[in-house]
């Protein structure tokens, strides 16, 4: 796992400390070690907690880490939700960064919670976009997954999605689709957008494996998942655009089988979160 976000985590370390901590190599002692709890300042869902142990052992490998919350658990505004030990100017120099990554994840995996609470009893998954900071995908996605989402394509290489532009520059839905089950390989399901009934029904028609409602009414959704059921009972039907905490739970009583939510990643508030040391 981590051999895939190292490299995120030293760019964020060297983007913090550049060439040494001045205010720290200033005033703390070499020998100085302390403890420090890292404590959650609201109700969360606690995400990142990997991320956050792996920058403290890149900044010190000395340094000795321990989660006291489970990866998906709720903690209460007061928990404690990590303890590091060790050096005293190495917790300062990890500080940052670790709480910034523990930040983040904690933000969008409580807010993808409480999309999954708000459909709580439907049979529909709430899933997650591209729609992630830039060189953060990885953390992002696997945050999504501990606020009990799912992920959706991870990039442009791993499904097939022909979205509005696609389907212009191919020339119609059939042609796209039908393009794309030709050329892909067995293992890759074939996902459209479709944003009225003619184009519902040419991507039935022309054999797609996912349909994606993009920025229909509630009516307008309930009626082509009656088009689709009516023709294909194994197509997935997916809905996007304009979701919110507000009518997510309408947009999954319409029938739909997945929902996507850019804003999982995209506007999620970063999770209050503070570190506390204390000298040994």
């Amino acid at each position: 796992m981590f051999s895939q976000v190292d490299e995120v985590l030293l760019n964020a370390l060297r983007e913090d400390l550049g060439n040494g901590d001045v205010t720290t190599l200033s005033l703390v002692p070499e020998k100085s070690r302390a403890s420090a709890v890292v404590v959650a300042k609201d109700n969360i869902v606690v995400s990142g907690l990997p991320f956050a142990e792996r920058v403290f052992t890149l900044v010190d490998e000395t340094l000795r880490f321990k989660a006291r919350k489970r990866e998906g658990s709720s903690a209460r505004k007061g928990d404690i939700i990590a303890t590091v030990r060790g050096r005293t100017r190495s917790l300062l120099m990890a500080e940052r960064t670790a709480l910034n990554v523990l930040q983040r994840n904690c933000g969008i995996a409580s807010l993808t919670g409480k999309y999954v609470m708000a459909v709580q009893g439907l049979n529909v998954k709430i899933v997650d976009t591209r729609k992630t900071a830039p060189g953060l995908r990885f953390l992002d996605k696997y945050a999504v997954k501990t606020g009990g989402g799912h992920n959706h394509r991870f990039g442009l290489y791993d499904g097939i999605l022909i979205k509005d532009n696609h389907i212009a520059a191919a020339g119609g839905i059939g042609k796209a689709v039908r393009r794309a089950k030709e050329v892909a390989h067995h293992l890759f399901k074939v996902e459209v957008e479709a944003s009225t009934f003619t184009e519902v029904k040419e991507a039935v028609r022309a054999g797609a494996d996912i349909i994606m409602l993009d920025n229909m009414s509630l009516q307008d959704m309930r009626k082509s998942v009656d088009i689709i059921r009516g023709r294909d009972t194994r197509v997935l039907i997916e809905a996007s655009g304009n979701v919110t905490l507000e009518n997510v739970r309408k947009v999954a009583e319409t029938g739909v089988d997945i929902i996507s939510v850019g804003a999982l990643t995209h506007s999620a508030a970063a999770a209050d979160l503070s570190m506390k040391i204390k000298p040994e």
